[in-house]
């Protein structure tokens, strides 16, 4: 499978990264760098060593090249992004971005939309599937947990899109739920603000739980 990363930071760098390294697979991974912008010291090394499963390449070039593109950019930063990338039509496009309003007091969204249909909207004919952004980086480096992997929800309208997206949340280690159509991003979006507000500490006192939480569903037998 051939990804492009936009936005390498903590969140794309380290999904970047483990897809290219997933054993067995052959995907190949191209992290879209804006003009002028060079990979940082870690990110480089890694595509140094990589053997060729990663590059980086000017953001058009890279999501020309992919079937599936992924913005992990800052929510200010998306629809310029989303923009440069050119035209997206036909590919599955994965929003990792969270709009979260400063302060952590909300949602920056109009008309209680999500930041999912707001990208969407700028990537007519694109696939886009909200997937990867209701826990932390270093969960996404390592999702297992002693009661199991963490819980990856995505959403979207186009069922092969999602497909893709479970597959590639399983090959991290998730336990992927379908949460339904798109619309559903805004209550993964609410669950991210959640999931920032638990770890980093609360906007309104609330308990400060560090990094290594996530969401987890569980199951039971049914005993009807």
């Amino acid at each position: 499978m051939r990804i492009a990363i936009i936005g390498a930071g903590h969140v794309g760098g380290t999904l970047g990264r483990r897809w290219a390294s997933v054993p067995g697979a052959t995907h190949t991974v191209t992290f879209g760098l804006r003009a002028g912008d060079e990979p940082d010291a870690q990110l480089g090394e890694f595509i140094e060593a990589s053997g060729g499963a990663a590059r980086a390449a000017p953001v058009a070039d890279a999501a020309r090249d992919a079937g599936v593109v992924v913005f992990a950019t800052p929510w200010k930063a998306t629809r310029e992004a989303v923009e440069s990338a050119g035209a997206l039509t036909g590919k599955v496009v994965i929003d990792c971005t969270n709009p979260f309003a400063a302060g952590l007091t909300g949602l920056d969204v109009p008309d209680g939309r999500s930041g999912a249909e707001e990208v969407a909207s700028l990537a007519p004919g694109a696939r886009v599937v909200k997937a990867f952004n209701t826990t932390g980086f270093n969960i996404m480096a390592n999702p297992v947990f002693p009661e199991g992997p963490a819980t990856m929800f995505y959403c979207g309208d186009d069922a092969s899109a999602k497909r893709v997206v479970q597959q590639l949340a399983s090959e991290l280690g998730f336990d992927p739920i379908d949460a339904g159509p798109l619309s559903r991003a805004r209550v993964l979006e609410g669950m991210a603000l959640l999931w920032v507000s638990l770890a980093m500490g609360g906007v309104s006192g609330g308990a400060e739980l560090g990094r290594e939480i996530a969401f987890r569903l569980a199951r039971r037998r049914s005993t009807a």
